[in-house]
């Protein structure tokens, strides 16, 4: 699974055929198939590997006793670590490039996944004093986060994508707490190191 994400990461989806994959990990095919059966088992244990890496990291959260700003930041962050992982990184590449080609069971498997995604979402800036819609914001958390981590994967050179994180943050504070002032994100005044 290793080669496998380091295949796709490396030199994208269309080039992970299972003979590559087997030649990069240097075993035969046999072994794979041995272990996940076929390339789309072997494709969905490293989604499963991703989502897994993610609701593990997620899970140990702690947000800090704070302002909105700083449990968002927390959040936000730490969210980010788990979705720009390589595992994470080559599951989302694996989700898009078979999105046509995926069977019923495999589909009703990711909306699974998203609904749990969006609960967890939910449950890392649960407040239940509010009168938001903390699910709607954990969809937006995930879905910007994608969305970041889809711009890192369309380009060989890293991206600093701090300044659109702490936009993110900004978003979600001024949602969850229109009290809170926004931080200034002038160019020359960015608090991003």
């Amino acid at each position: 699974m290793n080669e496998t994400v380091r295949c796709i990461i490396d030199e994208g989806f269309e080039v992970a055929s299972a003979k590559h994959i087997a030649e990069r990990a240097g075993v035969t095919w046999g072994v794979i198939q041995y272990h996940f059966g076929d390339r789309a088992g072997l494709l969905a244990a490293v989604i499963d590997s991703g989502f897994d890496e993610l609701r593990a990291q997620m899970a140990v959260v702690e947000l800090p006793v704070g302002s909105t700003r700083e449990r968002v930041t927390a959040m936000v962050e730490s969210a980010w670590d788990a979705f720009s992982t390589p595992t994470s990184r080559a599951s989302l590449e694996i989700l898009v490039a078979t999105r046509g080609r995926r069977d019923p069971t495999t589909d009703a498997h990711l909306r699974t996944m998203a609904g749990e995604l969006s609960q967890l979402g939910r449950s890392v800036i649960d407040d239940p004093g509010s009168s938001r819609d903390l699910q709607a914001v954990g969809e937006l958390l995930w879905a910007a986060l994608r969305g970041l981590v889809l711009a890192q994967m369309v380009v060989r050179e890293p991206i600093d994508l701090r300044r659109e994180r702490a936009m993110l943050v900004d978003l979600i504070t001024a949602y969850l707490d229109p009290t809170e002032p926004s931080t200034d994100r002038t160019p020359g005044n960015s608090t991003d190191t």
